[in-house]
């Protein structure tokens, strides 16, 4: 059985003729839907101020907080200047240290997000509308990453 082609099954150890091949398999159009939305979310047409670059580059640190190195790598090549940002532990002076902050916040401790740390954003001079960029894409990740560690526990993988 051929496994439909996705980050989402990059990394994780399948047996082609295994019961979770054939599960995957059965379920194509969800690893289609989730392509559709890494493209929508990672490469945009309308990237608000967020270039694909630093949205890689924020994949490959939320990646990385989720205990993904591999998916960190492969965002990470499409960070381009920003490939720095993809450390976790690098938070840098300026602008971006506030979307950082409030992106690692979002993807390490959700519930820990408040009212303020969107105000925060906002009066940073950041529309409304890219902090919801910022949300989607945390929230894609959030997705991503889980469906990654949940494929490698059902194919036996070290997760």
């Amino acid at each position: 059985m051929s496994l439909p082609a996705t980050t989402a099954l990059d990394g994780v150890t399948i047996a082609p003729s295994s019961a979770l091949a054939e599960a995957i398999g059965a379920r194509d159009a969800i690893f289609a839907m989730t392509r559709t939305a890494e493209e929508a979310v990672l490469r945009p047409a309308e990237t608000g101020a967020w270039s694909h670059a630093l949205r890689h580059a924020l994949a490959a640190r939320i990646a990385a907080r989720n205990g993904l190195p591999d998916l960190a790598a492969r965002h990470a090549e499409g960070a381009g200047e920003h490939a720095g940002l993809a450390d976790p532990g690098h938070l840098p002076d300026g602008d971006l240290r506030i979307v950082l902050a409030f992106m690692d916040v979002v993807a390490a401790h959700p519930r820990d997000v408040t009212a303020a740390a969107v105000a925060g954003l906002q009066g940073a001079g950041i529309a409304d509308a890219d902090i919801v960029r910022l949300a989607e894409l945390n929230a894609f990740m959030a997705y991503h990453c889980r469906l990654i560690a949940g494929l490698r526990l059902l194919a036996g993988d070290s997760a």
